[in-house]
């Protein structure tokens, strides 16, 4: 039994487009596009296309390329794109899009195509693909295509004849399930559509049993049954009998055998996935029953909270037969509702040879259709959930082991444009693989399996691609080969190879359920220290760099499954000299004590393996150039503006400086001399560096002959000084004269007149009166002089002893 809970999937490995590891195979043609239709033959060799205006066959017999034999181009006139038009569709929808492809016979084929929103079909030659119909012109397609290339739709042939489930209107509200082309007693046949037998319904597939002489189709429709405030959306199958050919009275030329159940695919005390995407058909082994047929389909949920989420879940043919088999719901007509009948059932609704019963009994079968049950996934759980993809389309495959045990293979195509190959096993599925199949999100795709080429088909939008199922020789060793878990490969012990189990005859390792490397592959695990002692020096990649620079070490993992360890020269690596992002790589500063060999393990499934090996050295200093000379050794010594005149102070040139500048300017630079700045001291003294036995003028001469010249910058920098000394001394004077302007400016008083009768005597040479019969002493004027500017000082008060008053002698 299979119990997968809600542990978050993720493919092991995951290959790009183009990747080499996973070669793909592609057919794309520019008068090809829109490949909404695979049929494969049953030899495997040949690929029939329905895309849109053209069918093609095409040879796949070959590995290594996807060849075309024939095309038949079928697209509308341009009046019928025209009336398209005028019905007011878009251009882009209204071409040919093949949606039916069918095998009549050995020799030939039925398609039918939207054909401009007015449904066409035809027979064709599967050799020639040429049109072979009964009349000069294809046949109208009503209710065996549908009118709009969007509307999805399912169709089977059977014994030459062709059951359909599609709409039957332009506007897509007449849904049917019908059979054409019926020869012999039978006739053509369709659904009741009085009852309300579907509500809305979205066709997915169908399938056909041999043994049950049914076929069952899946689907998607309203939930009337259920009395909510919004709509609930629930997934279906159905039935009906191949032998069916309605009734004689009632239900004349009408499905007598349809009968529909609920499909469940819901986990315990969880919200259902309640809308199916796609469901495939897998046989029941050799030598089982076919009550043993599997149904795998994919579902979502309408609700938000299980939004971008994926459930796969596994139907038993057993179990839907069972539910077919007990009560059915009636409906009210008066209210509407539906209930579980309580009164004797006449009639088992869905079974088959009701053609020739009474008119009681079909109309007991008429109105009773729904099944009170529900029909439950296989262990009553779901066999996988994705909680980050949207799955679309899945196909199934039954794989026999090196372990001669039989695994199932879902190849599950996503949105986003990946195929992922997992594997159902009893603790859970386990997701090998994925590969990108295409980049851009494609509206409408299609898938086919060819078991017996061990082939996957992907039409695209563009074209057809073509996935190999194994991919044995992408693992290189047999650890990677046992970790891949994968029912298609082994590790052959002899020729060193990972190959398909079904290519070699002798026992191959593998351990699909377990992946055990050391028991499988007869290692030792490696120990945690294993090629980082001194003694053992792992030969790897060498990488030199310099001091005090970061770097990052790359470790090449494959797995997502496996979880990357880095070891260092000191074994752990403590998390304050190392970093090391999610992508599994290691960063750190180079230093003296971060030199030395660096592993990069993975630990996967108990199994320990060396991913990349580094040694990080210092990087030596490259020596001198051999044509340069070596270099004196530099000393600073100290040069009076005296005994070199070549050296001036700072800010002061000599009397002679147009000579000096003259014969700087003149002296040679070398370019290979360090450019070394003069250093100057307080005082005039200069350092420059030169030799130690330097000290005379000569000496000082042939210094600056090989030194650099900085006597312009010494020009600028000392008339830059000069202006600024120049600018503070003159506002210095500026305040100074204005201070004395203010001091020296005459003040009104009351001795005005007094002072005037002073100056008069004084001008006529007479001393002015005494002051209560004494003389008053005498005012004495001083000039000063700065910088050519006159102003006059404030007279100051003496006393009788000549001093200043109240100042001590």
């Amino acid at each position: 039994m299979l119990s997968q809970g809600s542990t978050w999937l993720t493919p092991r490995i995951s290959f790009p487009k183009g990747s080499p590891g996973r070669p793909l195979v592609c057919f794309y043609r520019p008068d090809v596009c829109n490949t909404t239709t695979l049929l494969l033959s049953e030899d495997g060799d040949t690929l029939f296309v329905g895309a849109r205006d053209a069918v093609l066959s095409l040879d796949v017999s070959q590995k290594e390329a996807l060849v075309i034999r024939s095309k038949l181009d079928w697209s509308p006139s341009g009046k019928d794109l025209e009336q398209c038009s005028m019905k007011g569709k878009e251009m882009m929808d209204c071409p040919n899009f093949i949606r039916v492809l069918q095998f009549l016979n050995t020799t030939h084929m039925y398609a039918c195509g939207t054909y401009a929103f007015s449904p066409r079909c035809t027979y064709m030659h599967t050799e020639t693909l040429l049109m072979t119909s009964h009349s000069s012109k294809p046949e109208e397609g009503r209710g065996r295509c549908p009118y709009d290339p969007y509307q999805r739709n399912t169709a089977i042939t059977v014994d030459g004849e062709l059951y359909t489930a599609t709409v039957a209107d332009y506007r897509g509200n007449r849904p049917v399930i019908s059979r054409h082309l019926s020869e012999g007693s039978h006739v053509d046949l369709k659904l009741d559509d009085t009852l309300g037998w579907l509500e809305d319904p979205t066709f997915i597939s169908s399938s056909f049993i041999p043994s049950e002489e049914k076929i069952y189709f899946f689907f998607s429709e309203v939930g009337k049954e259920y009395d909510f405030i919004d709509e609930f959306i629930v997934s279906r199958v159905a039935q009906i009998c191949t032998s069916d050919v309605g009734g004689q009275r009632t239900l004349q030329r009408r499905w007598t055998t349809f009968a529909k159940a609920q499909l469940l695919c819901q986990a315990s005390s969880e919200l259902p996935y309640n809308v199916v995407q796609d469901i495939t058909t897998l046989p029941p082994p050799e030598g089982a029953p076919a009550d043993d047929t599997l149904f795998y389909g994919i579902f979502t949920s309408q609700w938000s909270v299980n939004s971008g989420q994926s459930a796969v879940c596994a139907f038993r043919l057993r179990d839907i037969k069972a539910t077919f088999s007990r009560n059915y719901k009636v409906l009210n007509r008066d209210t509407l509702r539906w209930s579980t009948r309580v009164q004797e059932k006449i009639a088992n609704p869905g079974e088959c040879g009701l053609h020739n019963a009474s008119d009681n009994t079909l109309r007991f079968v008429k109105e009773n259709f729904l099944a009170d049950d529900s029909v439950r996934p296989v262990g009553r759980s779901l066999t996988m959930v994705s909680h980050d993809q949207n799955y679309s389309h899945l196909a199934a495959q039954r794989v026999r082991a090196a372990n001669h045990r039989d695994y199932t293979i879902l190849f599950l195509l996503t949105d986003a444009g990946y195929l992922h190959k997992a594997v159902l096993l009893e603790k859970g599925a386990h997701i090998i693989e994925e590969v990108q199949v295409f980049q851009k999100p494609q509206p409408i795709k299609n898938m086919q399996l060819s078991a017996s080429k061990g082939v996957v088909f992907v039409g695209t939008s563009e074209g057809v691609v073509r996935v190999p199922a194994a991919n044995c020789s992408f693992y290189s060793s047999c650890a990677q080969c046992v970790l891949a878990r994968d029912p298609f490969c082994g590790w052959d012990h002899a020729d060193k190879a990972c190959m398909e189990v079904s290519h070699v005859q002798a026992s191959l390792g593998q351990d699909v359920d377990g992946g055990n490397v050391e028991e499988t592959c007869n290692t030792t695990p490696l120990s945690p220290r294993a090629g980082v002692g001194p003694n053992k020096l792992t030969p790897g990649e060498t990488v030199s760099m310099s001091l005090n620079e970061v770097v990052r070490l790359q470790c090449p993992g494959t797995s997502r499954h496996a979880q990357r360890l880095w070891e260092g020269p000191g074994g752990r690596l403590s998390p304050d000299l190392y970093l090391q992002p999610e992508d599994g790589s290691l960063r750190f500063l180079v230093t003296s004590a971060t030199l030395g060999p660096y592993l990069c393990l993975s630990m996967e499934r108990g199994h320990r393996q060396t991913l990349a090996v580094y040694h990080v050295e210092q990087k030596p200093t490259p020596p001198p150039p051999a044509t340069s000379p070596p270099p004196a050794p530099t000393v600073w010594m100290a040069v009076k503006s005296g005994d070199l005149d070549l050296v001036p102070s700072v800010g002061v040139w000599p009397k002679t400086s147009a000579e000096v500048k003259r014969r700087a300017d003149a002296m040679p630079v070398s370019s290979e001399a360090p450019k070394t700045p003069l250093a100057t001291k307080p005082g005039g003294v200069s350092l420059a560096p030169g030799p130690r036995d330097s000290g005379s003028k000569d000496g000082g001469r042939q210094l600056l002959a090989h030194s650099p010249s900085y006597l312009k910058e010494l020009v600028v920098v000392s008339v830059l000084l000069a202006l600024c000394l120049s600018t503070l001394l003159t506002a210095a004077l500026y305040s100074i004269r204005q201070r004395c302007r203010k001091r020296t400016a005459p003040q009104a008083s009351a001795s005005d007149s007094r002072g005037g009768l002073a100056e008069r005597e004084a001008l006529r040479g007479e001393s002015p009166p005494r002051a209560n019969g004494k003389r008053s002493n005498g005012r004495t004027t001083r000039n000063s002089q700065t910088n050519g500017q006159v102003c006059t000082a404030a007279t100051t008060p003496k006393g009788s002893n000549g001093h200043l008053p109240n100042t001590p002698i």
